[in-house]
């Protein structure tokens, strides 16, 4: 007997075919909400995105000279590390173009037009260089600025930042109304001018890592770019170029079917390589701070990365034991993936660690004792002036002490008053000549400040017992 809210086998298979359904019912849904949503096909323009990248193929005229400008305002902005200034440079560029020219002339099979892109960028290429060049020949300033070392090599990041700037790039080319705002972004999210700049700079200086490094990074971005247009270009359809003789068109689909090819393989060589780069330096920084940093017996000065012979060198402060170096090296094979096959180099001091403490000792107390006879020099010198005061006018500076207070008792006018031995001179020979300074706190006229003076010395030398006293003024 059936319970009256339990459900018969026919009702729970319908039950589930409802559920079944509405599930299927809700995936077309929201597969039809993101088809409309994500499609681009129907706002592409694409005779009009071929006609006007076409337009920005050549290079000529004002183009020339708006990239010659560019790129000195670029070098300015590199030379004194200015972020702002160099964006403002990758605005104005026109580079884009003959980059865009060799992504869609490969996609639609149009020699004639991969021919004048690749003449167009080599040129702009070498002009930018030699612009460049010349400023940094030129300038000044010729230190190595942050922006100037950003540029000397890729990263993974930038391989990205190419990849996703080249597809937004020529989306936004292919819209119905070009979308400038996108245009301009990429521009300066690729970043082609600077590495350029960064070329002329390490030739200017002579030093590859600089010509070199910047040339890869460059050279990376532009294939990425032109890559990520041959693959729009090929999922949007835009129209083939169209040959009469069927020959010739199977001829040059295979040549540039080739060519596509051959800018693949090492744009994903490339990319590995970056990708293994970046790896490399994260589990760098992970193993010395991992590793090393937090052993309290290890202090690193510094360390270098060879990545063409996979060394990591590391230079310490203190001594390491056999143990210490054998378990850097275990641990560096067998918890870090991508250093597995590194070899550790050890630069530590050879100074055992009680003779650096004795070292250090023995040298605060040559500084101590060093110290403690400059001070006995300036207490013997001390020492000796009171001799030698006492020894002219009888007096110690106690007994000088005394006498400036009944001084002042004496003369309450009177705010300051001090005493030194003169040595004069007739060119026959020296007299040593009691001096001294009286300072008034209020001035009267010349006879009565005689007067003044001539008192304080009558009652200067009576008290101090001196034949003679001078009075300064």
């Amino acid at each position: 007997m059936i319970e009256e809210n339990e459900l018969t086998p026919e009702q729970e298979k319908a039950s589930g075919a409802d559920v079944k359904k509405d599930a299927q019912g809700l995936f077309k849904s929201a597969s039809k909400f993101l088809s409309e949503l994500l499609d681009i096909r129907d706002e592409t323009d694409r005779d009009q995105t071929i006609e006007d990248i076409k337009k920005d193929i050549p290079f000529k005229g004002h183009t020339a000279w708006v990239l010659i400008f560019a790129i000195f305002i670029a070098s300015i902005g590199l030379n004194v590390s200015s972020t702002a200034v160099v964006i403002g440079a990758m605005l104005i560029s026109p580079l884009m173009g003959p980059i865009l020219g060799v992504g869609l002339s490969l996609a639609t099979y149009d020699v004639d037009t991969l021919k004048k892109s690749l003449v167009s960028l080599g040129i702009m290429v070498g002009l930018s260089v030699m612009t460049a060049w010349l400023y940094f020949r030129l300038s000044p300033l010729t230190e190595e600025t942050p922006e100037l070392v950003a540029r000397t090599g890729p990263t993974i990041l930038d391989v990205l930042i190419a990849i996703f700037g080249g597809l937004a790039l020529i989306v936004a080319r292919s819209k119905k109304g070009t979308m400038a705002s996108v245009i301009f972004g990429v521009a300066i999210a690729t970043a082609l001018m600077p590495p350029l700049c960064t070329v002329g700079y390490g030739l200017a200086i002579g030093d590859p890592r600089f010509y070199l490094g910047a040339l890869y990074l460059f050279t990376i971005n532009t294939i990425f770019i032109a890559l990520a247009t041959f693959l729009v270009a090929k999922i949007l359809s835009f129209p083939l170029v169209k040959y009469a003789n069927e020959a010739k068109r199977n001829k040059i689909k295979w040549t540039v079917a080739a060519i596509a090819i051959l800018a693949i393989v090492p744009a994903v060589i490339a990319f590995i390589a970056v990708l293994e780069k970046s790896n490399q330096d994260r589990d760098i920084r992970n193993f010395i701070k991992n590793e090393i940093e937090t052993n309290d017996e290890l202090f690193l000065s510094k360390h270098e990365v060879n990545y063409e012979d996979k060394t990591l060198s590391l230079t310490f402060l203190n001594e390491l034991p056999d143990a210490t170096v054998a378990d850097l090296q275990n641990e560096i094979k067998s918890g870090y993936d991508h250093l597995k096959y590194f070899k550790l180099r050890f630069k530590g001091n050879k100074i055992k660690s009680f003779d650096l403490i004795s070292g250090a000792y023995q040298d605060a107390q040559k500084r101590l004792e060093e110290k403690n006879n400059v001070i006995e020099g300036l207490q013997n010198t001390i020492v000796n002036l009171k001799e030698e005061l006492k020894k002219t006018t009888g007096k110690t500076p106690n007994d000088f002490l005394q006498i400036s207070k009944e001084a002042k008792i004496n003369f309450s006018d009177l705010q300051a008053l001090s005493f030194s031995q003169e040595l004069q001179s007739n060119f026959k020979k020296i007299d040593t000549l009691p001096m001294v300074r009286a300072v008034w706190k209020t001035k009267f006229n010349d006879s009565i400040s005689l007067d003044r003076d001539k008192a304080l010395t009558t009652w200067l030398m009576r008290e101090m017992k001196l034949d003679t006293v001078y009075v300064k003024k």
